[in-house]
């Protein structure tokens, strides 16, 4: 039997938040409201679903590619012709440079003078070549805690960290002030080596805002379960940057239009059964290499469910409840020492109120407007989110925020 992704019912809920969407489009204008589309899942919505998207950040052109001189072809799985003719004409497309993974090329540009000048000549001319309204910097992470983290140790990258400002002041100053500069930047503070009380001040000049990721901050690296993008962890992570000297008005909030499942420890069945939150793991890193050891993973609501996940899946989406404490779904499968964590479209609703408002954020975004098709139910919640907060409402539409607990049942 086929595992559905979301709920039979939730055809219902979609309609029932467009019906409050669309009438108050306009009210969208002064927030940032960001989608990623990635090369993965390359699905735009109708028209009517995406009126309030203020900026599409096109993921990923590799970060190497900007470090050769003289560069003429820049490589990407569509073109910013082709994504502006799916948006409304004040959309801004963007081009996002690096991802996860890809952090070699961007210690090199960050080098030196002259590397640097090279890496922001060539995105100067990767927009005007393009037609790009701006960048997004993607790299994961400087200073260090990257994907190489083990093989390529942190001690040898704290120059890194003074280097990071001065590669964006040199992309601002290649691109001028008419682009759009941002930066995606780590959601846990244990990954904020370059994000220092020193240097978020030097960034916030340059940049025009930051996407802060919100999510993964459960990973392979840790050794118990918790919400991977939860409110209280969302909560500290603003909070860290803003303290560190970031205005509030350049942090956007990030929002996960996906699932994340991790094995739990078989022998620790006792103590998850009493705390599923804070439940040991196995173990889901090579401690010698860093490398993934498949105990953890993830999907998207426009993928298959992978086989040998459906039955648990299934279970999840019957049985998951929402953690009032954290402010995370979640659900532990004793059977199958699998726990999962995800938003539901209520649960997205909650960090509009809770966080974009209380701590008058610049607005939100998400990895990926394609992540979400075919229903595009998260889509619609975010984009109530943000209705909500433009209309300087604090807390969401009861009819909204009950229809979105309709598609959990």
């Amino acid at each position: 039997m086929a595992v559905p992704r979301i709920q039979n019912n939730i055809y219902y809920a979609v309609f029932c938040i467009l019906a409050l969407v669309v009438p108050a489009m306009t009210a969208c204008t002064k927030a940032h409201y960001i989608m990623y589309l990635t090369g993965q899942h390359n699905v735009v919505p109708e028209p009517s679903l995406i009126e309030c998207i203020t900026h599409v950040d096109l993921a990923f052109m590799r970060s190497e590619t900007f470090n050769t001189p003289n560069q003429t072809s820049f490589p990407l799985f569509t073109t910013v012709e082709e994504v502006r003719s799916k948006f409304p004409n004040d959309t801004k497309v963007m081009i996002a440079i690096g991802g996860w993974g890809d952090t070699d090329g961007f210690s090199a540009a960050a080098k030196t003078d002259q590397t640097r000048l090279q890496f922001a000549t060539n995105i100067k001319n990767m927009i005007a070549l393009t037609g790009a309204d701006g960048v997004d910097i993607d790299w994961e992470y400087p200073g260090g805690n990257g994907e190489d983290y083990k093989t390529n140790p942190n001690s040898q990258k704290v120059w890194e960290i003074d280097a990071f400002p001065k590669l964006l002041a040199e992309i601002r100053t290649a691109i001028g002030p008419s682009k759009t500069l941002s930066a995606a930047v780590p959601g846990l503070p244990r990954d904020m080596l370059a994000f220092t009380p020193s240097t978020v001040p030097l960034i916030s000049q340059t940049v025009d805002f930051l996407n802060i990721m919100t999510y993964d901050m459960f990973n392979r690296r840790d050794n118990v379960t918790k919400h991977h993008t939860g409110l209280q962890l969302s909560m500290e992570a603003i909070e860290t940057y803003l303290e560190r000297g970031l205005p509030s008005a350049k942090a956007n909030l990030g929002l996960a239009f996906y699932t994340k499942w991790y094995k739990t420890d078989p022998d620790a069945k006792a103590e998850c059964r009493a705390h599923p939150v804070g439940c040991p793991t196995a173990l889901m890193e090579d401690p010698v290499t860093g490398g993934d050891l498949g105990k953890a993973g993830a999907f998207s609501w426009h993928d298959n469910v992978p086989a040998e996940l459906a039955n648990s899946w299934s279970k999840a989406q019957a049985y998951g409840v929402y953690d009032e404490a954290g402010g995370g779904h979640y659900y532990w499968d004793e059977d199958e020492d699998l726990y999962w964590t995800w938003d539901t479209e209520a649960a997205i609703l909650k960090k509009f109120p809770q966080i974009v408002v209380e701590k008058s954020l610049g607005g939100a975004f998400a990895w990926g407007l394609g992540e979400d098709a075919p229903q595009f139910v998260h889509l619609g919640a975010a984009t109530q989110g943000i209705l909500t907060w433009t209309n300087g409402t604090k807390e969401p539409g009861p009819a909204a925020e009950d229809q979105a607990e309709k598609s959990e049942l």
